[in-house]
């Protein structure tokens, strides 16, 4: 898994028909600092996030398995919307 934050949409009018009713979204991924990271990808959306919502993501071959009964062609989908993060700040004592 990893975070990231919503910063557009995909509009196809013509894709694969397991992919009808999908929404799909920009995500620019976000580490713990809430700074930017890598490069921005698009992953399909069942859940309802929006442009500016921090969100959870997870990619690669688990991804097409969102409808159990039907694999889908995707690498990438949102999990989860967040609603706080708490980070610890400063040394670490081992």
């Amino acid at each position: 898994m990893q975070m990231g934050r919503v910063i557009g949409s995909v509009w196809a009018t013509r894709k694969e028909e397991g992919l009808n009713g999908l929404k799909l979204l920009i995500i620019q991924p976000i580490d713990s600092n809430q700074q930017p990271i890598r490069t921005e990808i698009v992953a399909a959306d069942r859940i309802g996030a929006g442009v500016g919502d921090d969100v959870l993501i997870t990619s690669g071959g688990s991804s097409r398995y969102i409808m159990k009964e039907n694999p889908l062609p995707i690498d990438a989908v949102v999990i989860g919307i967040i609603d706080s993060t708490e980070v610890m700040r400063g040394e670490v004592n081992e």
